[in-house]
């Protein structure tokens, strides 16, 4: 049984870690993607249909 501990024990690690990893993914996709859209806002003048 102590072993069947262990293992959930550093999956449940690894899971907890690939999480905070995607969240900060996730933060940083959204931030790029909020500062492109504000660099077309800004030249929305130049952009010709």
């Amino acid at each position: 049984m102590e072993k069947v501990y262990k293992v959930l024990k550093q999956v449940g690690a690894g899971n907890i870690a690939i999480g905070v990893l995607l969240i900060v993914a996730g933060v940083t996709f959204g931030v790029l993607n909020i500062v492109s859209g504000a660099v077309l806002l800004k030249n929305r003048r130049n952009i010709l249909f």
